[in-house]
């Protein structure tokens, strides 16, 4: 057996054994890199490790660990809490208030299933009060979050385009953002005109909404996050550090509370020096990583140092609230991926798709491959695996390079809506006490069915035939 067919087998081992039982497949990545390039391709140790991503590990620890002082300081609950009161009595605005913050926090360096176990528990809980539909408010918060996810600061982002620069394709960061960010966008466009939002315009709200909020954000959001547990499938719920086991939409225990996190009292609640300094952190690591192309490794670790020494009680436990799973996912599959090349599997594969004789069609069939795995495994790994086999494909020029890793991206990240992956299964976990459990998990999994069997052909149709990226 040669070299490719077995890597792609001990690949597709891989992929099955992390899906169906609770093992991180960065492990299994490094497990499987080293057994491929030891024992059948005859790497040193050195040659080996030599393709581990150095500078997206400290780009993962850097943003996760920002992120987390943001959480525990109580910055995130601030932000939450006055989106909500900007809202004043238009109850048909708070869907496309959870919509845009959860964008805004995965768009800032916040893993998606972080985000959405943050969001989901209040979004649930105003639909709940204000009788919006739970399956269109649960499916905003998600598309919300995958919206803001390839952002070029973003772990989505900064995994694909540190693989696209290691590459001779042209790369643009924006535009595979704005691809992302549109798509979900569109999507939520769809949702609210079909679940009931046209309803939703005649409908008071006024201090309600705000009094919610405040009910809502007493209990620290940040300490929900971190110990929200999940019985489920997918490789992102170990990799976000979420589980949700025990989760309900009626709130958490006073445990959890701003005592627990380290979060001020959010009710009446002004934004303190700390959490001040926290936003002017967040702008700066956009405006210095972004604007001046520095490092967004470095740049987010040290902010978050500079707000550990501000407050450092707000840093307590911060370091363990970096995705170490997801660092562990990455970086194991980038490694893996490395040895594939070696191993001429890599080529191999595009070959067999530049044989179609079909760039087109090529291009469909990875964006459908793509959108099934990812629906019952981790998206990340997915875009790991899949966008450096695309790659000599791609550089013969046939197809737009650009469109296609853009369809490809959003193709694997729509399909998170599953009630299999994270972020489905946390919105189901976050379901409503008044709604038919059973009936809920039936309408996600509809929703979800028509999502992969859609949403890969339109991305496609959108981003690739045209030619335009």
């Amino acid at each position: 057996m040669s070299a490719p067919v077995l890597s792609i087998i001990i690949l597709a081992v891989m992929f099955l054994l992390a899906t169906v039982l609770p093992l991180n497949m960065g492990a299994l990545a490094f497990v499987g890199a080293f057994l491929l390039g030891s024992v059948v391709l005859g790497m040193s140790t050195n040659e080996i490790l030599a393709n581990f991503p150095g500078g997206l590990f400290l780009t993962i620890v850097g943003v996760t660990y920002l992120f987390a002082i943001a959480q525990n300081n109580g910055t995130i609950d601030l932000l939450v809490r006055g989106a909500v009161r900007l809202v004043g009595n238009k109850v048909a605005l708070i869907p496309w208030v959870m919509f845009g913050i959860t964008a805004v926090i995965t768009a800032v360096g916040a893993l998606s299933p972080a985000a959405v176990a943050i969001i989901a528990p209040i979004a649930l809980s105003f639909a709940a009060k204000h009788k919006i539909n739970p399956l269109m408010m649960g499916m905003m918060v998600i598309h919300g979050a995958q919206a803001g996810g390839f952002s070029p600061i973003a772990v989505y982002g900064v995994t694909v385009n540190s693989i696209i620069a290691k590459t001779e394709l042209d790369a643009n960061p924006m535009a595979i953002f704005l691809a992302s960010f549109l798509f979900n966008l569109a999507i939520a466009l769809v949702l609210f005109v079909v679940l009931g939002g046209g309803k939703l315009l005649s409908t008071p709200g006024g201090r309600l909404v705000e009094q919610a909020a405040e009910k809502r954000m007493s209990v620290s959001v940040g300490a929900r996050a971190a110990g929200v547990t999940l019985q489920g499938s997918g490789s992102d719920i170990s990799a976000a550090g979420v589980s949700a086991k025990g989760t309900s939409g009626s709130g958490a225990s006073p445990a959890a509370g701003p005592a627990g996190s380290g979060a001020p009292p959010a009710s009446g609640a002004r934004a303190s020096v700390p959490q001040l300094i926290t936003i002017l952190g967040l702008i700066a690591l956009a405006v210095i990583s972004l604007g001046f192309k520095v490092d967004v490794g470095f740049v987010s670790i040290t902010i978050a140092i500079v707000l550990a020494l501000v407050s450092p009680a707000a840093q307590k436990g911060a370091v363990n609230k970096i995705s170490w799973s997801t660092v562990l996912l990455i970086c194991g599959m980038l490694t893996f991926v490395g040895v594939l090349e070696e191993a001429g599997t890599i080529a191999f594969v595009s070959g067999g798709v530049a044989d179609l004789g079909m760039p087109l069609l090529a291009a469909l069939l990875i964006c459908y491959i793509g959108a099934i795995v990812s629906a019952f495994a981790s998206s990340t790994a997915i875009l790991a695996a899949l966008i450096p086999l695309a790659v000599p494909f791609l550089a013969t020029g046939e197809v737009g390079a650009v469109g296609v890793i853009a369809a490809l991206a959003v193709a694997s990240t729509i399909v998170d809506v599953s009630p299999f992956s994270t972020n489905g299964a946390l919105v189901l976990a976050n379901a409503p006490e008044d709604v038919d459990k059973d009936r809920f998990y039936k309408q996600i999994l509809a929703y979800s069915g028509i999502v992969v069997a859609v949403g890969p052909a339109i991305a496609w149709l959108v981003m690739v035939v045209p030619g335009w990226m």
